[in-house]
């Protein structure tokens, strides 16, 4: 991929044009890297109210608050099928995998999950208050 801007100074830009105008900032950081999500969660600490990691699917266990007020976790998951592989029919994706040959992939089936983060904001000060992971399973 190219001639994409880098997200830290975009972000920079963006907190530059809305900063006065919004007490509460959420930021969905959608990056593949663990650690990119991690470093704009402390480069954003204390001036969002929350950076949302998504992307992988798979909900990470690192909900937390950062020291100046920013709610974070790496990966809030994802909507969907549990016996699957990222949402995707296990078998469909393990043939992929094995043959390497590209097909499309069909929505795997059974119980679902939802992965989720309440965030609670000071409306004034728009400082997390607290995060909370949300796992809840349905047949």
């Amino acid at each position: 991929m190219s001639n994409f801007d880098c997200p830290f100074r975009a972000m920079d830009k963006l907190l530059g044009e809305v900063k006065d105008k919004l007490p509460v900032i959420i930021v969905d950081f959608h990056a593949e890297a663990t650690s990119e999500k991690m470093a704009m969660g402390r480069y954003l600490d204390g001036r969002v109210s929350a950076v949302l990691g998504t992307h992988t699917h798979v909900g990470t266990i690192d909900a937390q608050l950062l020291p100046r007020g920013t709610a974070y976790v790496t990966d809030i998951g994802m909507t969907g099928p549990v016996d699957s592989v990222i949402g995707d029919d296990t078998e469909a994706v393990l043939s992929r995998f094995l043959t390497m040959i590209p097909h499309r992939l069909s929505v795997g089936k059974g119980k679902t999950m939802l992965n989720a983060v309440l965030v609670t904001v000071d409306d004034g000060t728009g400082k997390a208050i607290s995060i909370e992971r949300i796992y809840h399973e349905v047949d």
